[in-house]
């Protein structure tokens, strides 16, 4: 069991990964207290022994480690300049942004939370709802080197910490590594689409893929487990994805560097977005792609 903290967790963000998340932290013998919009969000944790607030700054009310799992930074800015929340949190305590948030906006956050005396750590996560639930998450932390050891035990329930480097480090990379993502995902699906259309079995190409040099996450896990079942499940919404790509092309843009492809698939993705509605997951790239094949 990990070294308990003097106070309490608060956990704000009790959604798909949230509630997985919060949970192993409960399990691992934390006392959290989390708060979510949603009641059944909110009824999810304490079924599993953890306390619920009715707001905000009521979970963070005397809590040493604030953990945000938002959907943007917008979210993050307003959650983090609710001064009654500030106020309830308290100084010297640490905020662990676990959002994929973006990296100019956490670097700003943390430069003002600090004359509070309040850190705030970026440590958003890879892994999926799967990693979520399984503590396998891949958490790319950035902050303080102090700080960042000093979180050790609290994240340790969620995943392997990798240290990335200053404030704003983790979101960076967090964001790189959707946008790799979401291109190899894409390629791959166009590639399989083609293949069928050629007359090939799609699990055939997959397994075939997978044995040599073209195998990505993509073929190894999102078409076995979402894609060829037709499930269309990951549980990561493709329009998040599409936001966490934009905060990649738009860093490279803010520091002048080219991000020819990273920007074409963005292009692609907001067509997606737009042909397949804002329920839709990540995977369902593989049947707008697959369509698109079709029409041509």
């Amino acid at each position: 069991m990990p070294e308990r903290a003097t106070g309490h967790i608060a956990f704000l963000g009790l959604g798909t990964m949230g509630a997985r998340m919060s949970r192993r932290l409960v399990a691992a013998g934390f006392d959290v207290v989390g708060f979510d919009p949603s009641e059944h969000a909110r009824d999810g944790l304490a079924a599993v022994g953890g306390r619920v607030a009715t707001s905000a700054a009521a979970a963070a009310a005397g809590a040493t480690h604030l953990i945000l799992m938002l959907p943007s930074s917008a979210v993050v800015e307003s959650v983090l300049g609710d001064e009654q929340l500030l106020a309830a949190l308290g100084p010297d305590a640490i905020v662990i942004d676990m959002s994929s948030s973006e990296p100019e906006s956490t670097r700003r956050l943390a430069t003002a939370l600090a004359e509070r005396r309040i850190t705030l750590v970026d440590a958003p996560v890879s892994g999926g709802v799967r990693g979520a639930a399984d503590g396998t998450l891949t958490i790319m932390v950035g902050g303080p080197e102090d700080t960042v050891a000093h979180i050790d035990s609290v994240l340790a329930p969620l995943g392997k910490v990798r240290r990335i480097g200053a404030s704003g480090a983790g979101h960076a990379v967090k964001a790189i590594n959707n946008l790799l993502a979401a291109v190899n995902l894409l390629a791959a699906a166009e590639g399989v689409a083609a293949g069928r259309r050629f007359g090939l079995d799609p699990a055939v190409i997959v397994e075939t893929i997978n044995a040599a040099s073209g195998r990505s996450a993509a073929t190894e896990l999102k078409f076995p487990q979402a894609i060829l079942p037709e499930t269309f499940d990951s549980g990561f919404a493709l329009a998040l994805m599409l936001k966490d790509m934009r905060i990649a092309t738009d860093l490279a843009a803010a520091l002048g560097i080219p991000a020819a492809l990273g920007e074409r698939a963005v292009e692609l993705w907001t067509r997606a977005a737009a042909d397949l509605g804002p329920s839709a997951d990540q995977t369902d790239i593989a049947r707008w792609a697959d369509a698109q094949s079709a029409e041509h």
